[in-house]
């Protein structure tokens, strides 16, 4: 008997010891290099509206003086692809968690980088204004299946999870600062033409990365039957994009319209646009099979990061797009002089990417956001104060550093926020949910904006602080910019979030 027990082959230990260690690499990932080009590829997704607007303000000025663009058409670069973008993230975020994601995510790439080349043979300022709202809807069909893959690949919290979500929480940010130097430099080189160009080459190298490392997506997916199809709310989705879609054309054009706000058209685009959305969000609280997910905003601590951060973007995009602007137009900088003064928010963007990181899973989240808030309203003060003739160095230049401490610390919260509080089978739509307000926000801000600029330009001062001072149009726009980054100071003690990962 006693033989026998030691013959006995010794039963298999299931302890917590032998659990896959979340800290290791995903065993889909054949190296730390594969696994490093998927995750900056899936950065490349997130970041190419943003990329694009970067690319854009460095541009505007030039595009516009060779395609004799009025100033409407040259905003309307920049709100085309927000535009598209923010009215069909939810749509794909929903066709990608029920057919697939990698099909997608590849597709999208490819289909960028061929639409970014055609877009640099442009003609005219209606053909360049459409072929960037294409740009637009391309990269709304990229970000949701980049972000479900990723949360599927990392689905456990962890440091390694931190890494991989900090680099493309950058994607968004960064991609816009960069967008601005590569652009910068194509232009200065060559034309403005070879900006698009650049682009093109730059996301097919992309594509065809992805299509070595993008991992298979093993979430549960639908067939393409009918049955499926009637699971997919095609009513919501008209109301999304319809409201938004209106919504952000009348605050685009409200500026620029015959009699301004008051413009019959721009008050019909608005009021149509604002009871689509409406009709939207009591169409979700009741269809069996929603677009989105409305018991997510009962979310408190969801709510209010959502909250701080969209004031951020209410803010932060539309400045640089003026700021940007104010260089060529009024300092007279060239393309790449621009793109040079613009550099620190690379550098700074990058180090603060990198930081957060290695302390989102240390340091208290709430901190964060409050520090990230913080920067904003003292980079939008800086930038307010400022007049022409003052010190590049002294207003500028740390305005430039602090903006995206604000916009990255903002957005690695969020974003990390955003993945745990959805199903994995949900994780596509809750980075549409996130990405869609954004790029909303975007376009209010450049609309506001917009409106601000040309009222404050109409009637400049002729005494005080900014008499007779060009600058003080865009200085209107950093105030707007200010007041939205206090509102979201005011918000941050509210927060319970403590560490994440």
């Amino acid at each position: 008997m006693e033989d026998a027990e030691k013959s006995m082959p010794e039963a298999p230990v299931t302890s917590a010891d032998e659990m896959p260690d979340p800290n290791q690499r995903p065993d889909c990932f054949r190296s730390t290099v594969e696994e490093t080009l998927f995750v900056l590829t899936a950065t490349m997704a997130v970041s190419m509206t943003s990329f694009l607007q970067g690319l854009v303000i460095v541009i505007s000025s030039f595009a516009g003086a060779d395609l004799d663009m009025s100033t409407a058409q040259i905003t309307w670069i920049t709100a085309s692809s927000s535009l598209t973008s923010g009215a069909f993230l939810l749509f794909f975020g929903k066709v990608a968690d029920m057919f697939g994601r990698r099909a997608m995510f590849i597709g999208s790439l490819f289909l960028f980088a061929i639409f970014a080349l055609v877009t640099g043979f442009s003609k005219s300022a209606m053909a360049l204004d459409v072929l960037n709202g294409v740009l637009g809807l391309i990269s709304a069909a990229a970000v949701p299946p980049a972000q479900g893959i990723l949360g599927n690949v990392y689905e456990k919290p962890s440091k390694r999870k931190n890494y991989a979500f900090a680099c493309f929480s950058a994607g968004n940010p960064l991609g816009f600062v960069f967008g601005s130097i590569f652009s910068g430099i194509a232009t200065q080189l060559f034309d403005w033409r070879a900006s698009f160009f650049l682009l093109a080459i730059i996301y097919l190298v992309f594509s065809v990365i992805a299509v070595f490392t993008v991992p298979t997506d093993n979430t549960s997916k639908l067939p393409f039957t009918v049955e499926s199809l009637k699971k997919f709310d095609v009513v919501g989705t008209a109301l999304t994009v319809g409201g938004i879609g209106l919504f952000s054309t009348a605050l685009s054009l409200g500026g620029d319209a015959v009699n301004g706000w008051t413009t019959p058209y721009v008050l019909a685009f608005l009021f149509i646009g604002a009871l689509l959305l409406v009709g939207f969000v009591f169409w979700e609280l009741y269809y069996e099979y929603p677009l989105v997910p409305m018991g997510i905003w009962k979310d408190r601590e969801f709510s209010l990061l959502m909250g701080i951060l969209l004031l951020g973007f209410l803010a932060f995009p539309p400045m640089d797009f003026w700021l940007a602007l104010y260089m060529q137009r009024v300092e007279g900088y060239s393309a790449l002089q621009t793109a040079v003064h613009f550099l620190p928010m690379a550098i700074s963007g990058t180090l603060v990417n990198i930081v957060a990181g290695l302390i989102l899973h240390k340091v208290s989240n709430k901190f964060l956001m409050g520090l990230g808030a913080a920067s904003y309203t003292v980079a939008f003060l800086l930038l307010a104060v400022h007049r022409h003739g003052n010190s590049y160095w002294a207003f500028i230049f740390p305005a430039l550093i602090l903006v995206v401490w604000g916009a990255d610390f903002e957005f690695n919260v969020a974003n990390m926020y955003v993945i745990s509080s959805l199903d994995k089978s949900q994780q596509s739509i809750g980075g549409s949910i996130f990405q869609t307000t954004a790029k909303l926000c975007v376009t209010v801000g450049v609309g506001i904006s917009t409106a601000i600029f040309n009222a404050v330009s109409e009637s400049p001062s002729k005494s005080g602080y900014y008499a007779n001072n060009p600058y003080e149009p865009y200085a209107a726009v950093a105030w707007y910019c200010m007041g939205c980054a206090v509102i979201s100071v005011l918000l941050v003690p509210f927060l319970r979030i403590k560490t994440q990962g």
